[in-house]
């Protein structure tokens, strides 16, 4: 089976689009040039050829241009203006790409708000993006059902040949936007929009604290269509999205490879494991954006004769375990897996063109820096110096910011909290003055330079493809009568990607106090997105501090779930019996 081609034979194969690419990627911050020209300079010329495909849905680039313009017409009619915010929740559908585009074209941002999101984790969204309304999709109406929106205008948008939403308190567009014409609106509209601003936000966790609104800006946005021909996408060719449209991957990976390359995006409605390899024959998929664990998922289903009858040419994406990448790409004949590095705000990243299993390729502008993990700090040597890993060592990846460069590709933008912004920034690392990003990744590199993903430092860590924030679900579960304290981590489990959450309960009188495990369900299930519901709990008589009253994890999760591990009581969350059981009882719970 075909591994993958060098850096540089994908590189040459690619040398026309890419030249053709070269202004754009030169553009200053200041220039004026932004995403809605670049869509209409895409539909110009594809006009006629598919963009998105969804469910019984075809959508060509002239018809999308059409809905993106009714969107920009509609909010111009509601007062919005160019340098505005509007959050927008909304689950995968035809009209998802659209609604941002459409908002562009008047310089307008749209916060695209995760749709797991539930109550005050929404109105958090909407206040550090800065939005002063919500476009809503009515299948995400009862997530802010009790969320204090105030004044908030509020926006429901149902889908084509769908019955009126009637959503309490929102305002059905639908009626008002097929009343607004379909002609691109003047362009002085977003004059004052630069190249290095915001097209949108997109959120993130980050390694430490609440969800943060990152700025995504409009050259890292079209540069992204060049990867289409990196990947050899053809015109008229199709990537499949089984991907959230709110993440980076989804909404920006699969949907700008399409448009750079004049192909189509068709875009689940939800992955579904048993439905995926169907779609993919069902579109004539050439390409398709993955994240490790959906691989996983794919892989753990009973063999079927039909595996690998597929079309595809490649697969394109991150977080694929080297366990998990040769079963599946042997399995399923995947010609060529395409593994990339990196994160919404980064500055640095990297994609590994050459198949080398469990490689993410290789970083350019990178700077692996050795790290204490005890410590959770970066290591210094007796003269104060931060130190370089060898080869085979893993430290932190950080990314260097050119000083004065009015370049954006290199440039950490960061997010819409300058104090958010600055904790991510490490300065005076090799010379006074200088600046890097910090990645809050533990990362190893090889002889031949090739990068390996190995952890996330600090307190985020991955479960079920999201983020998940200590911080958050800390505060949800302690607002649980009797919990004193609630320290939360991340452990493995075998077999599953990521790390599951536990949660290490101190309890007002003691790890025997009187616990109602189904009433601590119900109150978690409630305020927290179910990704970031723990699966495990750990009853203590009283929290593991330092000195300093910061809580300690390293040994918790060293601990994990392991019952022999320790004296105190632990509980696994059983979702079918709506509680947690004690381990030593849970035979017929599973983490799932």
């Amino acid at each position: 089976m075909k591994r993958g081609r060098s850096e540089w034979s994908v590189y040459l194969s690619a040398v026309g689009p890419i030249l053709k690419a070269l202004p754009l990627l030169r553009l200053r911050a200041d220039s004026r040039h932004t995403i809605a020209d670049y869509i209409e300079g895409q539909v110009a010329k594809y006009a006629d050829l598919p963009f998105i495909l969804f469910e019984d849905r075809r959508i060509t680039y002239r018809e999308y241009n059409a809905m993106a313009n009714r969107i920009a017409h509609w909010g111009l009619s509601v007062g919005l203006k160019a340098g505005d915010t509007i959050g927008f929740m909304m689950e995968n559908r035809a009209e998802y790409v659209p609604v941002w585009s459409g908002f562009s074209k008047i310089g307008v941002k749209a916060a695209l708000i995760n749709t797991n999101l539930v109550g005050a984790s929404v109105v958090h969204a909407l206040e550090v993006a800065g939005a002063e309304r919500l476009l809503l999709g009515p299948e995400c109406a009862p997530n802010v059902a009790d969320a204090a929106l105030s004044n908030l205008p509020v926006y429901v948008l149902p889908e084509e040949g769908a019955a009126d939403a009637g959503v309490p308190g929102a305002e059905d567009i639908r009626r008002a936007l097929a009343q607004q014409p379909d002609s691109d609106p003047d362009a002085a509209l977003r004059a004052s929009v630069c190249t290095g601003d915001s097209a949108f936000h997109i959120y993130t966790s980050g390694t430490t604290g609440l969800p943060k609104a990152t700025n995504f800006n409009h050259q890292k946005l079209m540069a992204g269509g060049v990867s289409g021909a990196l990947l050899g996408l053809g015109k008229g060719e199709v990537v499949y999205c089984p991907l959230p449209l709110y993440h980076s991957a989804g909404g920006i990976g699969a949907v700008m490879i399409a448009m750079g390359a004049g192909g189509a995006v068709a875009i689940a409605r939800k992955f579904s494991a048993s439905r995926f390899w169907d779609d993919v024959r069902r579109y004539d998929a050439k390409g398709v954006i993955y994240i490790g664990e959906l691989c996983r998922f794919l892989l753990n289903r009973p063999p079927e004769p039909r595996d690998g009858e597929h079309g595809l040419r490649w697969m394109f994406g991150i977080g694929l375990r080297a366990d998990v990448w040769e079963p599946f790409q042997e399995r399923f004949r995947i010609p060529r897996i395409v593994e990339g590095y990196g994160a919404t705000e980064a500055n640095v990243g990297g994609v590994n063109f050459s198949g080398k299993v469990g490689s993410v390729g290789k970083i350019r502008g990178g700077l692996l820096l050795r790290y204490d993990i005890e410590r959770d700090e970066l290591v210094r040597d007796a003269k104060g110096r931060y130190v370089e890993c060898g080869p085979g060592e893993a430290g932190e990846l950080l990314g260097r910011i050119p000083a004065g460069s009015k370049r954006m590709l290199r440039q950490f933008q960061g997010y819409t909290d300058p104090e958010a912004t600055e904790r991510k920034i490490l300065r005076d690392v090799k010379k006074p003055g200088d600046a890097y990003f910090r990645s809050g990744d533990l990362l190893r590199r090889d002889d031949k330079g090739y990068y390996y993903f190995v952890d996330r430092i600090g307190d985020t860590f991955r479960w079920k493809g999201e983020n998940v924030s200590t911080q958050e679900v800390a505060e949800a579960l302690s607002a649980f009568p009797g919990v004193e304290t609630a320290n939360v981590y991340g452990v493995e489990v075998p077999g599953q990607e990521g790390r599951a959450g536990m949660a290490a309960l101190a309890l007002d009188g003691g790890s025997d106090a009187p616990f109602d495990a189904a009433a601590f369900y119900e109150l978690a299930i409630s305020k927290l997105p179910s990704y970031a519901v723990p699966v495990f709990l750990r009853l203590q008589s009283e929290s593991d501090v330092t000195g300093t009253f910061k809580l300690r994890k390293v040994a918790l999760r060293e601990e994990g779930y392991d019952p022999g591990a320790t004296d105190d009581p632990i509980f696994v969350r059983h979702d079918a019996a709506g509680t947690y059981v004690r381990v030593g009882d849970a035979a017929d719970a599973r983490v799932r």
